[in-house]
């Protein structure tokens, strides 16, 4: 240690340890992570991103803005990876704009592009539409992003996103039909981790549209008479009611299990 009062016989001890921030820090990121999710408005429709679970009554569950199990409220770091999600869509909105793309990702009042059906009870918005491009394909094309965890993203190139991401591709083509945007949709998908980037065209798939617009009119109409549509599950140790792999598929645990099976 250097003695800055060189001969003055003054003795230094070793400096004192800094307290340890993170959780500190991480504890007042956290609380106001949730109250800001807390203060977003709960969705009043059907929504495209969702049609493709494997549960009509979760769906349903979501569409009437039901209170989720206790203790089912997303945690910081998944609103922390939703966040980044997001982020993720706008570097590669940009990337392809700086590539040459006629990219359009939003009205002239800011909002995005997208559908309104069954009285405003369904509802879908487009991550953009490539008007035109360096690369040779079919335009005006639905364009839809994804920002992947590593192992996520890695099956997702392995299989491509009709088998890897199902319900990714039930959101695509409900947005090819209800925008009549039959070209192939280019659907990018961002590596988290590496930041790699992967590209596939995906064709319009006609029978999965009209599946999903099904399934929407299904939740309404059944909401609307106040009927609880059936469960896919046939017990609550079901992956569709835990989370966990089934048939090559990731789901998440439902957030309304308890009270799905306590209806019961």
């Amino acid at each position: 240690m250097i003695d800055l009062n060189h001969g003055s016989g003054a003795q230094y001890g070793p400096p004192a340890p800094l307290p340890d921030i993170t959780a500190s820090l991480g504890a007042v990121i956290d609380t106001a992570l949730r109250l800001r999710n807390g203060a977003e408005r709960p969705r009043s429709y059907v929504s495209s991103s969702g049609l493709g679970r494997a549960c009509l009554r979760q769906i349903q569950y979501d569409f009437l803005a039901v209170a989720k199990d206790a203790g089912q409220e997303f945690a910081p770091k998944t609103l922390r990876i939703f966040e980044a999600g997001h982020r993720g869509e706008d570097m590669v909105a940009g990337w392809l704009r700086l590539a040459g793309f006629d990219l359009r990702t939003e009205r002239a009042d800011g909002r995005q592009f997208g559908f309104s059906s069954l009285g405003g009870r369904f509802k879908g918005h487009i991550d953009g539409c490539l008007v035109s491009g360096p690369v040779a394909m079919d335009y005006p094309a639905l364009w839809e992003t994804k920002a992947l965890g590593a192992s996520s993203w890695k099956d997702t190139v392995k299989r491509g996103v009709a088998v890897s991401k199902p319900v990714y591709a039930a959101q695509i083509a409900l947005y090819q039909a209800y925008l009549d945007l039959p070209h192939p949709a280019l659907f990018t998908a961002l590596n988290r981790d590496t930041m790699e980037l992967y590209a596939e065209l995906v064709p319009f798939d006609a029978a999965l549209a009209q599946q999903m617009s099904d399934r929407a009119v299904t939740v309404v109409r059944a909401s609307q008479a106040q009927d609880l549509l059936p469960r896919e599950a046939a017990a609550p140790t079901s992956v569709v009611c835990k989370g966990g792999m089934a048939a090559g598929h990731w789901h998440p645990p439902c957030a309304w299990a308890k009270r799905c099976w306590r209806d019961a």
